[in-house]
């Protein structure tokens, strides 16, 4: 009788760590430490989610989620505080499990589903790099529906499912990815606008705490300064540029603005989400062509900050791409955030995103659906999903 416990994710404080559990005497060990939430049945089934507290006698160590991935491994998604990775890991100790590198443990959980369901075994490999529970939950979904139950579908019905109806679900999935690589992998969302708008104030509101210098002093931020918040689902880096004003970047001294400038418009191109940032008690927006340019193409929210002072900003002479979606606000005060938050859920999609949505999260995944999208014939397209959920997999 015995167990096997790693950690899975990297070192270091992160938003979700993962603890895997192994062996015959796994769920025994499970049911030890683990307290199901209230009203919720635990089922130990593979393919079920568990939610629920950790506990050392009747101290709660951590509310977690844990996923059941075979009869014998167990995944213990918690918070990603290297202290309640050791504590979890020491009532683990106690019970007899064996600690583990987290390659030795994988290379003797893959060694035993040599015939298991390809996409599972992706899932155990990916969900330790989410960012958030939801992306993790998303993940696991995967396993027992969500991709893998779209597969099973094809299969078992492909003698009376429309050849084109199969073809328009994979590119349903394919589509699926952009909402859903942000609640898996996270949100980069860049701050710009005008110097002296707000931004390093606003990014001080989201994060909840002092990160980037506010002054009156036009274009104090001379280089971007980042910070991580949790909106809903998303767990969002935002990033304060520095301002894009061709006026400091011109002048003899201009040099270092010019160089900030620059990287201002590299971490735009790596964005999912702009925040422009404007000041709506002064009459004009003080838009050059370049922020203009550089923003052009992006999913762009105008925030329109210092609402506490009086509006003099004149919103017709903006161009029209910056008001197809807006919101006030006054980040001094921290009023009109929740709409702020809402208002970025939205244009995400993740506000109405279901965690059981079927997508992918590999490039396997990806490579198969493109070609399932793509397939000449039903045969061909059975092949596909055959090697889809049992295929070869790549580690």
């Amino acid at each position: 009788m015995t167990a096997f416990a790693a950690v899975m994710t990297g070192k270091g404080t992160g938003a979700i760590s993962t603890i895997q559990v192994f062996g015959n005497t796994a769920e025994v060990v499970i049911k030890k430490i683990f307290k199901p939430a209230p009203d919720i049945p635990a089922a130990y089934q593979t393919g079920k989610i568990l939610l629920g507290k950790i506990v050392d006698a009747q101290e709660t160590v951590d509310e977690v989620v844990i996923g059941c991935e075979g009869p014998e491994t167990f995944a213990i998604h918690c918070h990603g505080n290297p202290l309640i990775n050791e504590m979890i890991m020491q009532l683990l100790q106690q019970q007899d499990v064996t600690l583990l590198p987290a390659n030795q443990l994988l290379t003797k959980i893959l060694s035993t589903q040599q015939h298991a369901n390809t996409i599972a075994l992706e899932a155990k490999l990916a969900q330790p790099k989410a960012k958030t529970l939801e992306g993790t939950k998303l993940i696991l979904n995967q396993i027992d529906a969500g991709l893998s139950g779209k597969a099973v579908e094809w299969l078992k019905n492909r003698d009376t499912i429309s050849f084109d109806q199969i073809k328009t679900d994979a590119e349903q999935i394919l589509e699926n990815r952009r909402t859903a690589k942000l609640i898996i992998n996270g949100c980069k969302a860049a701050i710009v606008g005008p110097p002296n708008t707000g931004k390093s104030t606003l990014l001080n509101c989201l994060a909840g705490r002092q990160k980037a210098i506010v002054t009156d002093i036009k274009g104090t931020t001379r280089d971007w300064v980042s910070a991580q918040c949790r909106i809903g689902p998303l767990s969002v880096a935002l990033i304060d540029t520095a301002g894009l004003d061709e006026e400091l970047a011109a002048s003899p001294e201009g040099v270092v603005e010019k160089a900030s400038q620059q990287k201002s418009v590299g971490v735009l191109d790596n964005a999912d989400l702009v925040l422009l940032v404007l000041d709506s008690s002064q009459a004009t927006a003080q838009l050059n062509d370049q922020l203009v340019e550089a923003i052009a193409d992006k999913k762009v929210l105008t925030v329109l900050n210092k609402s506490d002072l009086p509006t003099s900003l004149d919103t017709d002479k903006l161009p029209q791409q910056m008001l197809a979606n807006t919101v006030q606000i006054s980040a001094k005060f921290e009023t009109g955030i929740e709409n702020l938050t809402g208002k970025i859920q939205q244009l995400t999609g993740v506000i109405d995103f279901e965690l059981r949505t079927a997508v992918y999260f590999t490039r396997r995944q990806e490579s198969l659906l493109k070609q399932l999208k793509n397939a000449e014939s039903k045969q061909q397209a059975a092949l596909i999903i055959t090697d889809l959920l049992y295929g070869k997999l790549t580690v």
